[in-house]
């Protein structure tokens, strides 16, 4: 229930309902925008996030196995970034057995639901793979 006292509640309130007057909110959606983000290449996650500016650091295929391993301790909460770094992860040279294992990895300290999330969230990446591949012809 909203306080008519509380500034917080009025601005809230307000917010949502100039959020539902705008018309193309009702045709937002999240895997709509998460399509139209590409996948970074390899090169230039290396330059980024690999050693080739730290020279002797991790390559980026680790880091964004970190990575994976850090979203499924939250809880694999935050699926867009999930299978933005599954993405990512395979471009950089991460096998299924990479992802997986790290995603497992994270069951003893996550617990169960956590990494049956970000499995089913890898997964449904390793499969747009596959049909992507078929549509290729490979």
């Amino acid at each position: 229930m909203s306080d008519p006292k509380n500034p917080f509640d009025a601005m809230m309130k307000q917010a949502q309902e100039m959020a539902k007057a705008f018309p193309a909110m009702d045709a937002f959606s999240p895997k709509g925008f998460e399509a139209m983000m590409g996948t970074m290449p390899k090169e230039m996650m290396d330059f980024w996030f690999g050693d080739t500016v730290n020279k002797g650091g991790l390559d980026a295929r680790t880091r964004l196995l970190l990575t994976l391993a850090g979203l499924t301790m939250q809880g694999a909460q935050n699926d867009m970034a999930l299978r933005q770094t599954v993405r990512h992860a395979r471009e950089a040279g991460a096998t299924k057995q990479h992802i997986v294992e790290t995603i497992s990895q994270m069951s003893v300290f996550a617990g169960l639901p956590a990494m049956t999330r970000a499995l089913e969230l890898a997964q449904s990446v390793l499969d747009e793979e596959k049909d992507t591949k078929k549509e290729d012809g490979a």
